[in-house]
């Protein structure tokens, strides 16, 4: 049901910035959100459907610098559509680790590294309390958009750094980004859908994030 949900509101497409990566994503981004809450098929909303600009540019980091993963055990917190599980794997990471809350999202990560013929694990957990320390990069993106998220995320990813994991977040500017502890390492301009976004590029950065 969830695969065929998946397939049926999405079109297998590469990605704007990252056109290396073929994503199953929303044709009409609105449409198919006002169907999920109609439906109450996805909870939380169906993130998994679309290229964020924070998962783009991340992933567009990792593929242009791959020695930063090859071989390492990563995990893509809140990977929403796998794009970012996708590229680390892509990259040579191994094993890579999808997680999510929502488990439309992981059957999106599973039929995206599928199409992308690369194998990712996925993990239906909320860990924000576990230690994880088998990760050695824990990629983030867009994950500071409340501050009720933000508030459960950033202890997270600072213990992960604490414990030597290189921590990478990509954010294009939400509110709740932390101010300090960050340690800008690219910067992209990237195409978003406007119905989201109200503008048709973000001015995104990807971060590492160290434990102070």
């Amino acid at each position: 049901m969830l695969l065929e949900f998946i397939r049926g509101n999405t079109t297998p497409a590469p990605v704007p910035f990252v056109p290396e990566i073929t994503l199953f994503q929303a044709d009409e981004p609105i449409a198919l959100w006002e169907k999920t809450e109609a439906a109450g098929v996805a909870q939380p909303p169906p993130f998994w459907a679309f290229a964020w600009a924070g998962g783009q540019a991340l992933a567009r980091h990792v593929l242009d610098h791959p020695e930063l993963v090859a071989g390492r055990s990563v995990l893509d917190f809140a990977t929403g559509s796998g794009l970012v599980a996708v590229a680390a794997a892509v990259a040579g990471a191994h094993p890579v680790t999808a997680n999510d809350i929502d488990p439309y999202s992981l059957a999106a990560a599973a039929a995206n590294a599928a199409a992308n013929n690369v194998d990712v694990i996925a993990l239906e957990e909320d860990i924000l309390d576990a230690a994880n320390d088998e990760y050695g990069v824990i990629l983030a993106g867009d994950v500071f958009y409340s501050r009720e998220m933000a508030a459960r995320v950033l202890p997270f990813l600072r213990r992960a750094a604490g414990r030597g994991a290189l921590v990478l977040v990509g954010d294009p500017g939400r509110a709740y980004l932390p101010d300090s502890g960050l340690i800008e390492r690219a910067a992209y301009d990237i195409p978003v859908p406007v119905s989201l976004e109200s503008v048709p590029a973000r001015h995104t950065k990807v971060w590492q994030l160290i434990n102070r």
